[in-house]
């Protein structure tokens, strides 16, 4: 689907939503990103006990909620209630863990392009990548042409999957296979290929510390999309959009703005 077409979404993505401006991963964190002009965005979406996919980047809850436990202990109703701002700062106390549906949801009243991140707990890859699937293919039935398999690419507005997860890619797939999906990898290893045509992938995300510039080069030359996270520093973001990155995601939504690709 990627091999040699224009990358057809925005080209700088608030990372977890807003970066570091808000509490990751919530709709304060989108609504901030929104304000900064952000019209993309990355977020994670887990799968907790009753599966009703939820936006979460740990398997557990202390660091953004302070509650003790694994998020596939709880239900989504039981989550949704917790407080997941206050660890941010006070301004955002109170700020609850959305379900994947409202975050999706709000993306679409407010414009906003999101790269959903399967961000599966151990052990639960398969299920996680099938029904964050099925919810993003529910949220964005009426737009028909998803482009999956289509010559011409997906539709500008449809989000992108990515996960570092094989098996939820591949889960993903099978279960909605029109959707474009993206392979996450720290480093870019040798079976990187391989890899990327059995899952049907259009785009590599790779970390941008470990990139090279002749690594970039392949990925382009290869027909991929390239797409780096998290960039941080206005001189790097330049240096890897000229070696031919595609897009990237940044936590400082103050210092590299939606239109600086």
């Amino acid at each position: 689907m990627s091999h040699f077409q224009p990358w057809p979404w925005p080209r700088v993505l608030a990372h977890r939503g807003a970066g570091a401006l808000a509490p990751e991963n919530t709709l304060a964190a989108l609504r901030i990103g929104w304000n900064h002009g952000f019209r993309a965005v990355e977020f994670d979406a887990m799968l907790p006990r009753d599966e009703v996919p939820v936006l979460m980047h740990d398997a557990t809850l202390m660091r953004t909620t302070g509650q003790q436990g694994d998020v596939t202990a709880r239900s989504a109703g039981e989550l949704t209630v917790l407080d997941a701002g206050a660890w941010h700062s006070p301004a955002f106390a109170g700020e609850p863990i959305p379900t994947l549906v409202q975050a999706l949801d709000f993306c679409r009243e407010h414009s906003i392009w999101p790269n959903v991140e399967i961000k599966p707990a151990p052990g639960h890859e398969v299920r996680t990548g099938a029904a964050v699937a099925r919810v993003v293919a529910s949220a964005y039935a009426d737009l028909a042409d998803t482009g999956g398999g289509s010559s011409a690419g997906p539709h500008a507005r449809i989000p992108l999957l990515s996960s570092f997860s094989v098996p939820a890619l591949e889960a993903a797939r099978a279960a909605e296979p029109a959707l474009p999906r993206a392979l996450l990898v720290e480093r870019i290893e040798r079976n990187w290929e391989a890899a990327m045509e059995r899952l049907g992938a259009a785009s590599l995300h790779v970390s941008h510390r470990h990139l090279t510039a002749v690594q970039a080069a392949h990925v382009k030359r290869a027909g991929y999309w390239l797409f780096c996270y998290t960039v941080n520093e206005p001189q790097r973001a330049r240096e890897l959009l000229d070696w031919g990155a595609d897009a990237f995601c940044t936590d400082r939504i103050d210092r590299i703005g939606p239109d600086f690709a």
